[in-house]
């Protein structure tokens, strides 16, 4: 639950804190800049545990292993939330789904070369076995090729992003130059928040929940199904990790994609947002009886189609109706609404795993993916209730600086 609670507590300090930062190199810059630092000096760290002398299974290991991926949580979720205020700072309406969407085709090719980052480097030569106790090379210099393309990303931003001064911000915003009068305590922007944040944020409960179960147990499950084992040990267990590998690259194209589709019929952004919410959930269920790990491809395209839709669709919406004042403290709650569920999750799927082996006899993994799927479904139902409010808040603002 490390990164779920990380995410819940950084992304809204960092949002609050950054809404009141006005430096010379921007306000949501230098927030990116301490956390991918800080994220490069993990990620080289990291897989060098086995070399420091700490001993294998020390109790001095586990605590550098947990510190630095504690570590990397924390600065990955600085480094990452500063990106999605920036499209709400500086992209009008019009702008801002298809600014999602890119940002979401980059997210996911990202995900699909590291995931096949290191058995490139096994094709060319580099070893992938190691001594006890140590990473092979192939992981450690892909955790080096990470690192190396972050601080390239970060010195791109650099140079290549400026945000908009103060006056030029609130003229584009419609809002008070003045900073002090844009400044609201926590609980005057919880009570204010628009009806998009609150009803995009219940499809988010459920959706996140089921990603949850998905990713925790979609390995068990595949290899019950499939390869129809659940000894961790064995050659089917392996075997279907890596075929989930590959089904979560499969589903990460079809994310960064997807959404490029969606961008171009703004009016039904909704109803394709709940369909692909249906399919992917349908997908994922599809787990449950398929035994043929080719038909499995066909599943996770469904969920990419989920997978992609959901990193888009409900921030255009948010950041829609936000006005200019207080986007970084909005989006970093709107991070809890993806946090609180997968933390949920975690704290009941081993009960309902054990009921459900208990019940069933050992092998209940692909139950929880059935489960997974049936949320995601329950989450594009969900959509109907969400409200899409255009210059709600800014008319507010608006009122109140007239007064």
């Amino acid at each position: 639950m490390a990164a779920p609670i990380a995410g819940m507590f950084v992304q809204p300090l960092v949002g609050a804190f950054s809404d009141r930062t006005w430096t010379r190199l921007g306000r949501r810059l230098p927030w990116l800049y301490v956390g991918g630092l800080i994220s490069i000096i993990v990620l080289i760290l990291m897989p060098n545990a086995g070399n420091l002398g700490l001993g294998y299974g020390s109790t001095a290991s586990m605590i550098f292993g947990v510190l630095t991926l504690l570590f990397l949580d924390v600065s990955s979720n600085m480094a990452m939330q500063p990106f999605k205020m920036l499209s709400g700072d500086m992209i009008n309406e019009q702008q801002k789904e298809k600014s999602y969407s890119i940002m979401t085709f980059v997210l996911n090719m990202g995900q699909v070369v590291a995931s096949v980052f290191p058995f490139i480097l096994t094709a060319v030569g580099i070893s992938n076995v190691a001594a006890h106790g140590v990473v092979p090379d192939t992981v450690k210099f892909t955790f080096y090729f990470a690192a190396a393309t972050l601080l390239v990303c970060c010195i791109y931003t650099f140079f290549k992003v400026h945000e908009l001064p103060p006056r030029e911000y609130a003229e584009f915003h419609k809002i008070s130059a003045e900073p002090q009068a844009n400044q609201r305590s926590l609980w005057e922007i919880i009570k204010d928040a628009p009806k998009a944040f609150w009803t995009a944020g219940i499809v988010q409960l459920f959706y996140w929940a089921g990603y949850m179960y998905m990713a925790t147990y979609a390995t068990g499950g595949i290899a019950e199904k499939v390869w129809g084992t659940t000894n961790v040990s064995s050659r089917g267990f392996q075997d279907a990790g890596n075929w989930f590998g590959f089904l979560s690259a499969v589903s990460a194209v079809v994310g960064a994609i997807w959404p490029l589709f969606i961008v171009r019929f703004p009016k039904q952004r909704r109803q394709l947002w709940a369909l692909s919410l249906v399919v992917g959930g349908l997908g994922l269920a599809s787990v449950f009886s398929v035994t043929n790990k080719y038909v499995l491809i066909i599943s996770f395209i469904a969920f990419g189609m989920a997978w992609g839709a959901n990193t888009v669709v409900p921030f255009t919406i948010v950041t829609n109706a936000l006005d200019g004042r207080n986007i970084g403290t909005y989006l970093g709650l709107f991070n809890c609404t993806i946090c609180i569920p997968q933390i949920l999750a975690n704290l009941v799927g081993g009960s309902l795993i054990g009921l459900f082996a208990a019940n069933h006899g050992v092998g209940a993994q692909h139950i929880m993916i059935l489960i997974a799927g049936v949320l995601l479904v329950v989450a594009g139902m969900s959509v109907a209730v969400v409200k899409e409010t255009y210059g709600e808040v800014e008319k507010a603002t608006n009122e109140e600086l007239s007064k």
